[in-house]
């Protein structure tokens, strides 16, 4: 049996009259994207789940493009839940983020929970003009409350400017390369994420690396680009570690 396959495509470009208009916007499936109210030139959107998955065997996709001038935030309406399915197969999610010169990119979704039993591959590749502006944010929970983690392999790839400035994976739970839990990686903790933002005047003024506190730090990327690595006890704890380091940044 097979799974489902879905793919949500979001184009965002400057409206001439100093706003952001989405030409583009449209979702399958278990993939609905909603325009919600906008900030000023910023437009925003929310990706809703129509239905549970990723399940076993799901192809889901996303697709967001951000031109010169455009500002774009996109969010999630609640936790995507990877869970076990009838259909056999690892199930994927990949997204692909591009920002052209000019444009800025807030990418927001909430958590990524790996329930007991699932399989699922996460790429996400970002692709980043060099005067462009970008805050990606990536969750992952492993297990919910109780319960052991399903397997999770998770890429990100983001390229600045063409060049390639981070590729980073990371595979927990059952089957994954040993030592995921250990003092080295996750060290016993249920949450793991990360930030990457990408700012112009950091090519000017570069952010020095540094500890953020137990179990997270910044680190700084070649060209105009940071990274905020953390992980947590829990969703909670971790949200407030990256909202604290974004804050930090100014």
């Amino acid at each position: 049996m097979s799974g489902v396959r879905a793919t949500a495509r979001i184009v965002a470009r400057a409206d001439g009259r100093g706003g952001t208009s989405l030409p583009v916007l449209e979702g399958e499936g278990p993939l609905a994207v909603r325009r919600t109210r906008g900030s000023g030139s910023e437009a925003r959107v929310m990706l809703v789940g129509a239905m549970s998955g990723p399940l076993g065997g799901d192809r889901f996709g996303v697709e967001a493009e951000v031109a010169e001038g455009a500002r774009l935030r996109v969010g999630s309406a609640a936790a995507t839940i990877a869970l076990p399915g009838q259909a056999k197969g690892e199930a994927r999610y990949d997204v692909r983020l591009q920002v052209a010169d000019g444009g800025e990119l807030q990418w927001l979704p909430e958590q990524l929970i790996s329930a007991g039993g699932s399989d699922l591959r996460v790429t996400t590749r970002v692709e980043v003009g060099a005067d462009a502006r970008l805050v990606l944010r990536e969750e992952q929970v492993l297990g919910r409350v109780g319960e052991e983690p399903g397997r999770l392999s998770s890429r990100l790839a983001v390229r600045v400017g063409g060049r390639l400035v981070l590729d980073q994976e990371l595979g927990c739970g059952p089957g994954a390369p040993g030592g995921w839990d250990g003092p080295a990686v996750l060290d016993g903790n249920r949450a793991v994420g990360q930030l990457v933002v990408v700012r112009p005047e950091f090519a000017v003024l570069p952010v020095k690396a540094r500890v953020l506190g137990e179990g997270a730090a910044l680190v700084p990327l070649a060209g105009p680009a940071v990274l905020v690595s953390a992980v947590a006890e829990d969703a909670l704890r971790l949200r407030r570690v990256l909202d604290e380091a974004l804050s930090g940044l100014g």
